[in-house]
């Protein structure tokens, strides 16, 4: 007891500090004592571990009683940093872009103005805008409706200001920016657990460098309502659940695009031969979704136009069956490759290469999105945002 006493008086506290350790789940705080022997050493090293286990207790509990407040605001901004800059970065980035270029392509135009319609004039569809100018093939109502039912508060508090209508416009493109960039951060997620956290930072830096993917993220295409979709696939292929990335290229070829058939039978092929999927598997659980999202669609969008109508049923015979496409302009065989990939993914495209090269692990997620491209190069009509969705795949591979 003696010697305890001794030893006791002989430590002197010498600092206190805050750290903060990672462990699975979150960040949590622990207060650290240091303490320097004086006087005997000798004795202060045959301590016992109970006596120093009991004093930084002690001192611990004491820091969590009164810990202090600027060390707690830094580790809760540095946790939130982690958790969501790249978000940050990526929406900072799309939202200038939606501001400075707030005004609608043709290519949108069916989508703005269905949301514009759901929004202003809601049950009245017989001053719908469809009806009178349908366009050359029908549309879904799906991605207008979610957008505008996720938009409907901001308008409603644009309207209550009295503001012009562009507010409300620049409002359901932020809005539809953050659907996808949503579905783009739970990608992204995926890839850091594939790849490491390296990975997932010159990701986020490739993306935040390219322009299409963050201006295109805010534009109501039919292709980046898919896109939406299709970054979920994603984010489900790259964590080994197979199956519900086929259902989301299913929902989103039934649905949005009938093109990302190209996307889905690759995809389903490599699964097949990799043995990651059986085909009785395969028909057990995606048969079913497939007919719950045909119906969905057609229950929807046959009471938007007002007759029985499966919208990409009559796209893909108009786009595929027919070839009509090609009165919209055509390109060579080789133009995604030579010309739209380069442009889009800028220093990323070389890197993409170079990464399919010396990282074997990046091939079985490369074969299935070239073959989507290669496939694409078939049709005479080629624009960019026919395969923006492969700009991910090639991203996180560079």
């Amino acid at each position: 007891m003696n010697m305890k006493k001794n030893i006791g008086n002989d430590l002197e506290f010498h600092s206190c500090y805050w750290t903060n350790s990672m462990k699975t789940g979150g960040n949590t705080s622990r207060a650290q004592r240091v303490f320097r022997p004086i006087g005997n050493t000798g004795r202060a090293v045959g301590l016992k571990a109970q006596t120093l286990k009991t004093s930084r207790f002690i001192c611990a509990a004491q820091e969590r009683l009164s810990p202090p407040s600027t060390v707690r605001m830094a580790s809760k901004s540095s946790q939130f940093l982690r958790s969501f800059g790249y978000d940050l970065l990526l929406g900072s980035i799309a939202a200038l872009y939606v501001f400075a270029v707030p005004y609608t392509k043709v290519e949108e135009s069916f989508n703005i103005q269905a949301m514009h319609d759901i929004l202003y004039h809601r049950h009245r569809l017989e001053n719908y805008d469809h009806l009178e100018f349908p366009g050359v093939v029908p549309r879904t109502f799906i991605g207008a409706l979610i957008v505008s039912i996720l938009a409907s508060p901001i308008v409603v508090v644009i309207n209550l200001l009295q503001l012009s209508k562009i507010n409300a416009l620049i409002a359901v493109r932020l809005v539809l920016g953050c659907v996808v960039l949503s579905t783009l951060r739970f990608f992204r997620i995926q890839v850091r657990h594939k790849f490491g956290h390296q990975v997932e930072a010159f990701f986020v830096i490739l993306t935040a460098l390219q322009f299409h993917m963050l201006f295109y993220c805010t534009r109501a295409l039919p292709n980046i309502l898919a896109l939406a979709v299709v970054n979920m696939g994603y984010a489900y292929w790259f964590r080994g659940n197979f199956y519900t990335a086929l259902n989301c290229l299913v929902f989103a070829t039934v649905v949005f695009r009938c093109d990302m058939l190209l996307l889905l039978c690759p995809l389903a092929l490599e699964l097949l031969l990799t043995k990651s999927i059986s085909l009785w598997g395969a028909i057990k659980y995606c048969i079913g979704p497939a007919l719950l999202s045909i119906g969905f669609t057609i229950m929807v969008d046959s009471i938007m136009w007002k007759r029985i109508l499966w919208p990409e049923f009559e796209v893909f015979w108009f786009n595929s069956v027919l070839n009509r496409s090609s009165e919209w302009g055509t390109h060579s065989f080789h133009w995604y490759f030579t010309s739209a990939l380069p442009r889009s993914l800028l220093a990323a495209y070389p890197l993409f290469l170079l990464g399919v090269l010396i990282d074997r692990r990046v091939l079985i997620f490369v074969l299935p999105v070239f073959s989507f491209i290669l496939l694409y190069s078939k049709l005479p009509h080629k624009e960019l945002r026919f395969i923006i969705s492969a700009e991910l795949i090639c991203s996180s591979c560079s």
